[in-house]
C-alpha cells in the first residue's frame, strides 16, 4: 500500500546462506518423501520426474529446494507491518563453501543506497 497513487516503492531483499550437507542420502530421502506426499500438487509423471532429478543431483541442491517452505522465507519480514511481499524467488545451487569474506559481511547490514534510472 502506498500513500499516494503511483508512488509505490519496491525493495529487493537479498539473502545468501551457505549450508553444509552432512547427509546427502537423508536429505534426498526427505525431499522424496515431500514429492510423494499426497498434498504435493504433482501428477504421476511430474512426481517421477522430480524424484529422478532429486536422486540424480549429487550436490543435494534440488533436494534442499524441495524442503524449503516459502513461508519460512517470508518469515524474515512477517513482523514488519509496513511492507507487503510482492515476489519471491528461491534458488539453491552448489557452493565451494563459506568464503573468507563471510565474517566481514556478517555485520554489514547493506546500508548502501543504489539508484536505478
Amino acid at each position: 500500500m502506498s500513500d499516494e497513487l503511483g508512488t509505490e516503492r519496491y525493495l529487493r531483499l537479498t539473502v545468501e546462506l551457505t549450508v553444509e550437507v552432512q547427509d546427502i542420502g537423508a536429505l534426498q530421502a526427505a525431499a522424496l518423501k515431500e514429492i510423494e506426499h499426497p498434498d504435493a500438487d504433482l501428477d504421476d509423471d511430474e512426481r517421477r520426474e522430480q524424484a529422478e532429478m532429486v536422486s540424480a543431483d549429487e550436490t543435494g541442491a534440488t533436494a534442499l529446494q524441495w524442503l524449503i517452505e516459502p513461508d519460512h522465507v517470508l518469515g524474515l519480514i512477517e513482523h514488519v507491518d509496513q511492507v507487503e511481499p510482492r515476489e519471491a524467488v528461491l534458488g539453491v545451487e552448489p557452493s565451494d563453501g563459506p568464503s573468507d569474506e563471510d565474517d566481514e559481511h556478517e555485520h554489514d547490514h547493506g546500508h548502501g543506497h543504489g539508484h536505478d534510472h
